[in-house]
């Protein structure tokens, strides 16, 4: 997640000081990330590493310039960024999942950097009745209040999980009988194909790259959306809500 220059985040969104920063990793709120000046040291910022370490927190170590970006109060070069959303873990959810007799239907996003982009496929996500939403830690968009207003409110409602690795979560769900579709143009299967109405995960790739090699191996299809215009590819939010429907339409039609 990236916070530009004309960003502007609300002061109950995050945290500054560390000392501060500390407590409101032990008082157990949720927080996005940390973001540590790179040339801290001292006993006390080594204390704050060990805790971000402890609860393995995302931490970014940046200059001066882009934490006085969010406050030029004393920030002492750390600033906590808080989760306006809890984040789940796929080992907590994908037991509760078969507990309550549900057919799943989760969304993988692998990689996904754009912002407003997430909080769209939020918003479809909600819609079409997703049941979980993945994505990375590292390298990847977050749920910030940005996204949040751009989901109108659906990434409320919609569990999302932030894995370490998006490889080990598509095996996790493998094994434990997940049919993985990826969305890709390498793919030589129109997207209506895919069985969507076994317990399935949809995998969206990120904006200039795609999905990953080694996720893209690991699919039990590689499906294609058509084109038939001049431009080769679809926005990304757009794409999630046109495999979605699909999973929504062979689902209606099989209830």
């Amino acid at each position: 997640m990236e916070y530009r220059r004309n960003d502007r985040i609300d002061p109950k969104n995050y945290v500054y000081g560390i000392r501060a920063v500390i407590e409101a990793i032990d008082s157990g709120k949720d927080i996005d990330k940390v973001m540590i000046r790179r040339d801290l040291t001292g006993d006390l910022i080594r204390e704050l590493m060990a805790k971000i370490k402890e609860y393995d927190i995302p931490m970014q170590k940046v200059p001066q310039e882009k934490l006085n970006r969010i406050t030029m109060k004393n920030h002492q070069g750390a600033i906590a960024l808080l989760s306006p959303v809890k984040y789940q873990r796929l080992e907590h959810l994908v037991p509760l999942f078969y507990e309550e007799g549900r057919n799943p239907l989760v969304l993988i996003l692998d990689g996904i950097t754009d912002t407003r982009n997430f909080g769209a496929i939020g918003r479809s996500a909600d819609c079409a009745g997703v049941d979980a939403i993945v994505i990375p830690e590292r390298n990847s968009v977050s749920v910030t209040p940005d996204a949040l207003k751009t989901s109108a409110g659906g990434l409320f409602y919609v569990p999302v999980c932030r894995e370490k690795s998006i490889v080990e979560a598509v095996r996790y769900l493998r094994d434990n009988g997940y049919r993985i579709v990826a969305a890709t143009e390498k793919g030589a299967e129109d997207y209506t194909k895919a069985d969507y109405t076994v317990p399935v995960a949809i995998v969206m790739g990120n904006e200039e790259t795609g999905i990953s090699d080694d996720v893209l191996r690991m699919s039990d299809d590689l499906a294609a959306i058509p084109m038939r215009g001049n431009i080769g590819s679809l926005n990304v939010s757009v794409a999630a809500g046109v495999m979605l429907y699909e999973a929504v339409r062979q689902r209606v039609i099989t209830e």
